[in-house]
């Protein structure tokens, strides 16, 4: 059995040179045939998060349509849409570092961090085989996060007659990683990406709350986003993060009733007759 992993705080890598290879042109059935990597969390595109996370690359690599990344190569499988092997084969054409990370292009939690630790348990594997590829929380490998050297990666390949990642990749495992933050998640469908956005909710909720000295635990943030979501519907977009601040300086000010935000959301829910009768008043 190959050894595991379990890496806590990465640090810095010293000497491992390597290309990013991002597949990121697959058709997305389970998403109703949406463009999946250009989907956005957290403001960014699923794609973006990923090249953001390799920036430490000598090449960055995405095999699909063509996005406007700056500072990425971009390839394409012959014919498009032909699988994840022959979009590999396209995005090692044109790459020269000795070490390819492979990546899928719908990751919304890579981090750099958790490239660093992949490339440092890479420096650490066995030769002559030295693939690292992630495991998940279950244990099971994911073959579209890991790096590989590029020589053998190159040479299995030219003799592989296969349609799977895990056919090809699997005889040049050395290494299987565990690394915190679930970096190998990706999104296949729409519940996929509603956690990935509630999850960057989450961290932003917890970071904003220590940086205003507030107790999280005072916060009912579904209220509030459900509030937002009725003045934005009913009144105004704009209205929405203005009545979330007007809300936050009453209560803030100790004027505010207990009931702030159901008054709030039933004014937004009879905007229109509010305003009206305001409109004909004498």
């Amino acid at each position: 059995m190959h050894p595991q992993r379990h890496a806590a705080q990465s640090r810095p890598t010293a000497g491992v040179a390597y290309d990013a290879v991002i597949l990121a042109g697959g058709e997305a059935r389970r998403l109703g045939g949406r463009d999946k990597p250009a989907l956005t969390v957290g403001g960014r595109s699923l794609v973006e998060n990923v090249v953001a996370a390799v920036s430490g690359s000598r090449r960055t690599i995405v095999v699909g349509p063509e996005r406007p990344i700056p500072g990425v190569v971009f390839a394409r499988e012959d014919p498009p849409h032909s699988g994840p092997v022959p979009a590999l084969a396209a995005g090692l054409e044109t790459a020269t570092a000795p070490w390819v990370v492979l990546l899928a292009g719908d990751l919304p939690f890579l981090t750099t961090a958790h490239v660093t630790a992949l490339l440092e348990a890479a420096a650490g594997a066995a030769a002559p085989v030295g693939g690292v590829v992630m495991v998940d929380d279950g244990g099971r490998e994911q073959w579209l996060a890991g790096a590989w050297p590029a020589a053998e990666l190159t040479s299995a390949l030219a003799t592989y007659r296969g349609r799977s990642l895990k056919g090809l990749l699997a005889p040049l495992v050395a290494t299987r990683l565990t690394l915190p933050g679930r970096p190998w998640f990706d999104c296949d469908t729409m519940e996929d990406l509603e956690e990935a956005r509630m999850n960057v909710l989450n961290e932003w909720t917890a970071l904003a709350c220590k940086e205003l000295g507030i107790d999280p635990a005072t916060v009912d943030r579904d209220q509030i986003l459900d509030l937002t979501k009725e003045v934005a519907h009913g009144v105004a977009r704009p209205a929405a993060p203005l009545t979330a601040y007007l809300l936050g300086l009453a209560q803030g000010a100790g004027s505010a009733p207990e009931d702030a935000v159901a008054r709030l959301t039933t004014l937004a829910k009879n905007w229109g007759q509010a305003t009206a009768e305001t409109l004909t008043d004498d």
